[in-house]
């Protein structure tokens, strides 16, 4: 049962809102911006109520494979921080799509609200308000991304999710690299420039 909910998970991860949200508006995301099939570029490509949906839908990969483990396994705590890593994991890197997917942002706010859903909306503010003071979305989700393991500590989590979370965090701020790079030469979008 466990490798079953595992392999779901990462297929779940896998499902390409962006993508199709995009093509059903005639645009081919991976050809549009930094190419990334995220929230973030559809917004840059269709404006603020395309790239909610895609957020949502993103985010709701992640609630669904983190709340499935905790709902059927007995202490299924564990099992759910795997499946919310897979899924995360199937949206970063998807098979059916020669592994390149999006950057985990809001996959990954659905396993933290599934997981933490104390801590899930002040992440989400976070990025928010960093976004809004930078006007940069990549800034805003580098430092909510960043600090939610802080977020843990002050919880008083134990030390294994800490340490899980901050895995996962670890990989997502991994996968923003050119957003790291973009930053330093003061190339990335401004949230002014997304219609």
């Amino acid at each position: 049962m466990p490798m079953v909910l595992i392999v779901v998970a990462y297929l779940l991860g896998t499902f390409p809102s962006a993508t199709l949200i995009a093509r059903a508006n005639g645009i081919d995301i991976a050809t549009f911006g930094s190419g990334n099939p995220g929230a973030s570029n559809v917004t840059r490509a269709l404006g603020w109520r395309k790239g909610i949906w895609v957020y949502v839908l993103d985010a709701l990969k992640g609630v669904a494979a983190t709340v499935i483990p905790l709902m059927i396994v007995t202490d299924g705590r564990p099992l759910a921080y795997v499946c919310g890593a897979a899924v995360i994991l199937g949206h970063m890197f998807p098979v059916f799509r020669k592994f390149h997917g999006g950057k985990g942002v809001a996959t990954g706010s659905g396993v933290l609200l599934a997981l933490h859903p104390v801590l899930a909306p002040f992440a989400v503010a976070l990025w928010w308000i960093v976004s809004r003071i930078t006007g940069k979305a990549a800034v805003g989700s580098l430092v909510a991304v960043a600090l939610v393991p802080v977020g843990l500590a002050v919880l008083g989590r134990p030390a294994w999710e800490f340490a899980a979370v901050g895995g996962l965090s670890a990989l997502i701020l991994a996968k923003h690299w050119r957003n790291f790079a973009r930053i330093l030469r003061r190339e990335e979008p401004a949230l002014s420039s997304i219609r």
